[in-house]
């Protein structure tokens, strides 16, 4: 039989690398990992952040409504999914006010050496500028929140931040269908100050996928925060 220590052992490894929240990596790299944001001791802030963009149906919708609302936020693109047809929404972000970071949608990019590690990234912003005309920001999400010892280490070298999201404050409905009204409930039930909230206006399988539900979903959480009080903020130049 398996010791129960040794079981143990296996599964805090394990969590380390693939934890949806913050855990032993993330605790050792201090600043450099961020799973929410500090505010002030009053201050009343949400930043909403948005992955696997851009998808040429919804992100432009969303935009539409954070322009409506004068809220700016936080897209992690797949540089993939960055060409002719989507550099218009990209340029976009930028001349709206948005941050743009990057998100590449590979799991295992956390077992990749650092070198790798840094073609990607620089590949990936390169090819953003080339786009859109402007260069994303030294902030970057890990596909699932997947990381490894060696990824930290190339983003501290790169001067990156690792940007996480808080705990409950995501899309994922628990198996059930998800759609702008289960997704915003779930959100503002667990909203608070500094949280790092993640929708996904894309795919990082299908670039065509349809995504309406996060332009729902935001559309109230915008308005079910701002009534009590909220604000929203990008993740350029966090503390």
């Amino acid at each position: 039989m398996v010791p129960a220590i040794f079981l143990a052992i296996i599964g805090i490894l394990a969590l380390s690398h693939v934890a949806p929240f913050p855990f032993l990596f993330d605790a050792a790299a201090g600043k450099l990992c961020v799973w929410r944001a500090s505010v002030p001791a009053k201050g009343q802030v949400l930043y909403l952040t948005f992955d696997d963009g851009p998808n040429l149906s919804a992100t432009p919708q969303l935009l539409d409504l954070l322009k409506e609302k004068e809220v700016c936020a936080t897209f992690f693109l797949i540089d993939a999914y960055v060409d002719e047809r989507s550099a218009p929404i990209v340029r976009r972000m930028f001349e709206e006010g948005h941050t743009v970071g990057l998100h590449p949608g590979d799991r295992w990019l956390m077992m990749e050496s650092p070198e790798t590690l840094t073609r990607r990234l620089t590949a990936a912003a390169d090819r953003i500028e080339l786009y859109a005309g402007y260069r994303s920001a030294a902030l970057f999400r890990p596909h699932a929140g997947w990381r490894s010892v060696s990824m930290l280490t190339d983003l501290s070298r790169l001067r990156y931040r690792l940007v996480g999201w808080s705990w409950l404050a995501w899309d994922w409905c628990w198996f059930r269908e998800r759609t702008g009204e289960r997704v915003a409930s779930d959100v503002l039930s667990h909203a608070a100050p500094g949280k790092i909230i993640v929708i996904h206006d894309g795919h990082h399988g299908n670039r065509e996928a349809n995504r309406l539900y996060a332009v729902d979903a935001t559309r109230l959480i915008i308005d079910g925060m701002k009534s009590r009080g909220f604000e929203f903020a990008t993740l350029s130049g966090i503390p």
